[in-house]
C-alpha cells in the first residue's frame, strides 16, 4: 500500500478509534495515541520522496506527495505531534471528553500532513477544512468565554476560506487544472489583474492560520484559552500551515512585475512583529504573553520569506523551524506551571525554580533562543536576517526587527523572572516538579535548541532542498550538519565561525558549571524574615519581584499605540454595517403599492440610461 495512505489511514483511522476507545477503554487511551504517532512517525521518517499518489475524482486530476518544503514542514509536525501527545498524556489526566479531545487533536495532525503532501488546490483546500474545524472543536473544548474565542477563530477562519476559494475558481477559470505543477508554470502567462487578485486573496487566507495583522485577532484569545498541550502544536506547528502557505504564493504565484507584493507582506510583517511585541510587554498573564509573543515570531518568519532573497529566506525558514521548537517548550512550560499551581497570573506565581528547576532550565534555554542570544539557535537566524534586510537594502525593516527584538527582552525578563525567580510564595512552599511525560517533551525540545545553535548546518541542510521547490540554487553546496555556521557578509563571502563558536559555547558551559558549583557549596537557607532592606523586615505577605510594575514607565509610553485595538475597528466597522443595513430595509416596509412605485422608478432610469448610452 501508498505510504501516503498509510499515514492518512493511521492518524484519521487513530482519531476515530480513540473517540471510541474512550467510552469502552479509557485506561488504554493514552497509550494508544503515543503509539499512533510513533507508528505515523516510523511511516513519515521512512517514505521514498518519490512516492507520489496521482488519482480522479468527479474528472479531476489530482496528486499527492511531499515536496522537499512540503517535508521540512511535515518534520515540524510529526516531531511536534508527537511529543505534544506525550504531554498531554499527563497534562489532560482528569479532564472531561478525552476522547473528543484527542479526536481532534489527530485530525488537526493529519489534516496537516494532508495539507503538506496536497500538490493540487482541491486536496489543500479539503485538508484546510479539516484543520479548521478540528482546531475550532479543540479552542471550545473547555475554559471561560468559549463562545467569544470561538466565534471569533470561525469568522476569520470562514474569512479565509472563503478568499481561498475565490483564488481557486479564478485560477481554474483560466488554466483549467487544479494541480500546483501546472499552475505555477502558466500562471504568468494570465493577466496581471488576475494573478494579483489570486495572490492576494490566498494570502489573506493563509494569513489568517498565520494571524498577520489585521487578520490576527483570533489568535490570542484561541491560544492562550485552548488547553496548553495543544496550543504547543497550535503555534508550533499548525501556524506553520500558513507560512508554508506563504511560501508557494511568493515563490510560485508573484511574478517579478509584483515585487510589491512582497514589500507590503514584508511591512504587514513587520508592523505585526512591532505592535504584538509591545503587546506581549504589558501582558500579566503568562499564556497571553507567549500568545502574542507567537505572533510577534510568525512576523520575523514573514519578513524573512517576503525579502525575496537567498539568505532571507533561509533565515525565515530556519526561523520558522526554531520558532516552532521553542514556542512548544514555552507554552509546555507554562502548562506545566498552570497544572501544578493552578494559574499563570504572573503577578501571584513566583519564585519557582527550586519547586520545578527542569521546567525552569527548559525555559530559560527557550528564552534566550527566542531572544536571539548566542550560542543558541535564535542568534544565527536573527543575524541571517539582519544580514539578508541589510544587504538588499531594507534599513527601515531592520529597525522594525530590531525594535521588535529589543522588545522582546523585556517580556522574556519579566516571563521568566517574574514566574521563577521572583519571591517564593508561602503557598507554593509544597509545588512539585511536573509529571515525567511533561518534562519529556520539554528537555527534548531544549536539547533541539541548543544543538540548532551549535550545530545550524543540521537544520539549513534540508531548509536547503526546500529551497529548491521554491525556485532557489543551493548557494552552499556540501555543507556538513557540524559546521556552525553559513552566513554571509555583505560581500558574499561564506563565513565559518566554527572555532568562536565553539569557544563561546565552552565559556559559556564553563561558566554555568563554575556558577552552580560555587553556589551550591555557598548556598544557605534562611527565612524571607531574615531579608531586610532600608532597615525594615519584609513580610511573607510582600511579593518583592519587579514584573508587577517594572514596566509601567514602557507601558505609558507606548499606550497610546495600543490603546485602540483592531478589534475596536472591526467592531466600529461591524456597527457601521448594521447601521447601514437597518438604513435600506426601511425601503423594504411590505406596501406593495410602495413597491410597484421602486419598479416603475427602476425601469424609468433603465429608460433613460439606455436612451443616452445606447441610442434607443
Amino acid at each position: 500500500m501508498n505510504s501516503l495512505i498509510i499515514i492518512l489511514i493511521l492518524v484519521f483511522g487513530g482519531a476515530i478509534i480513540s473517540f471510541v476507545l474512550n467510552k469502552f477503554l479509557p485506561i488504554l487511551l493514552n497509550s494508544f495515541v503515543v503509539l499512533i504517532m510513533l507508528a505515523v512517525s516510523y511511516f513519515f521518517f521512512s517514505i521514498d520522496a518519490a512516492v507520489q499518489l496521482n488519482f480522479e475524482i468527479g474528472g479531476f486530476h489530482l496528486q499527492w506527495g511531499f515536496t522537499s518544503a512540503g517535508y521540512l514542514f511535515g518534520i515540524i509536525v510529526v516531531v511536534l505531534g508527537f511529543l505534544t501527545l506525550l504531554y498531554s498524556t499527563a497534562y489532560m489526566n482528569g479532564k472531561d471528553n478525552l476522547g473528543y479531545f484527542y479526536m481532534n487533536f489527530l485530525f488537526s495532525i493529519g489534516a496537516m500532513l494532508g495539507i503538506l503532501m496536497s500538490r493540487d488546490l482541491i486536496s489543500l483546500f479539503f485538508f484546510w477544512e479539516i484543520m479548521t474545524w478540528s482546531s475550532y472543536l479543540i479552542v471550545i473544548y473547555s475554559g471561560k468565554d468559549v463562545d467569544r474565542r470561538g466565534l471569533k477563530y470561525m469568522i476569520f477562519s470562514a474569512i479565509g476560506a472563503y478568499s481561498m476559494l475565490m483564488a481557486i475558481v479564478i485560477v481554474y477559470s483560466f488554466i483549467g487544472s487544479f494541480l500546483l505543477e501546472d499552475i505555477f508554470t502558466s500562471i504568468y502567462a494570465i493577466g496581471f489583474g488576475y494573478q494579483l487578485a489570486i495572490a492576494i486573496l490566498l494570502m489573506i487566507g493563509f494569513g489568517v492560520k498565520t494571524a498577520i495583522m489585521p487578520v490576527h485577532v483570533w489568535a490570542p484569545e484561541a491560544y492562550a484559552g485552548s488547553p496548553m498541550s495543544f496550543t504547543a502544536l497550535f503555534s508550533g506547528a499548525l501556524s506553520k500551515m500558513g507560512v508554508f502557505g506563504f511560501a508557494l504564493v511568493l515563490f510560485n504565484l508573484v511574478s517579478t512585475q509584483n515585487w510589491l507584493i512582497n514589500e507590503v507582506v514584508a511591512w504587514l510583517a513587520a508592523i505585526t512583529a512591532v505592535l504584538a511585541t509591545f503587546y506581549a510587554v504589558i501582558q500579566t498573564d503568562a499564556k497571553k504573553l507567549l500568545a502574542y509573543s507567537s505572533i510577534a515570531q510568525l512576523g520575523y518568519i514573514i519578513i524573512g520569506l517576503a525579502s525575496g532573497t537567498y539568505l532571507g529566506v533561509m533565515a525565515g525558514l530556519f526561523l520558522a523551524v526554531l520558532h516552532a521548537v521553542f514556542k512548544a517548550t514555552l507554552f509546555m512550560a507554562v502548562g506545566a506551571v498552570e497544572r501544578q499551581v493552578g494559574t499563570t497570573d504572573m503577578t501571584k506565581v513566583t519564585g519557582l525554580i527550586r519547586r520545578m528547576p527542569l521546567t525552569f532550565i527548559a525555559t530559560l534555554i527557550s528564552i534566550i533562543t527566542l531572544a536571539g542570544i548566542p550560542p543558541l539557535g535564535g542568534f544565527v537566524g536573527k543575524w541571517m536576517l539582519y544580514e539578508a534586510l541589510i544587504t538588499s537594502d531594507h534599513y527601515y525593516l531592520v529597525i522594525m526587527v530590531f525594535l521588535s527584538s529589543t522588545a522582546a527582552f523585556l517580556y522574556s525578563y519579566r516571563i521568566l523572572f517574574g514566574m521563577f525567580l521572583g519571591q517564593e510564595e508561602p503557598e507554593y512552599a509544597n509545588v512539585k516538579e511536573a509529571p515525567l511525560a511533561m518534562l519529556i517533551p520539554m528537555l527534548v525540545l531544549s536539547a533541539i535548541s541548543v544543538f540548532a545553535g551549535t550545530f545550524p548546518g543540521f537544520i539549513i541542510e534540508p531548509i536547503q532542498k526546500a529551497m529548491l521547490v521554491l525556485g532557489f540554487e543551493n548557494r552552499i553546496p556540501n555543507i556538513e550538519w557540524y559546521q556552525l555556521s553559513v552566513l554571509f557578509n555583505s560581500w558574499g563571502d561564506k563565513v565559518v565561525l566554527q572555532n568562536i563558536m565553539i569557544s563561546v559555547m565552552g565559556v559559556f558551559l564553563v561558566g554555568l558549571a563554575f556558577i552552580t558549583i560555587k553556589g551550591y557549596k555557598n548556598q544557605r537557607y534562611v527565612s524571607t524574615k531574615d531579608i531586610s532592606s532600608s532597615g525594615e523586615v519584609i513580610q511573607p505577605e510582600d511579593n518583592m519581584t519587579f514584573q508587577m510594575d517594572f514596566y509601567k514607565p514602557f507601558e505609558r509610553a507606548i499606550w497610546p499605540l495600543l490603546k485602540r485595538k483592531i478589534d475596536d475597528y472591526y467592531t466600529d466597522f461591524g456597527k457601521g454595517l448594521e447601521a447601514l443595513f437597518d438604513f435600506i430595509r426601511r425601503f423594504y416596509s411590505g406596501n406593495g403599492q410602495l413597491y410597484a412605485i421602486y419598479v416603475m422608478a427602476f425601469l424609468v432610469l433603465l429608460l433613460i440610461a439606455g436612451t443616452k448610452y445606447f441610442g434607443f
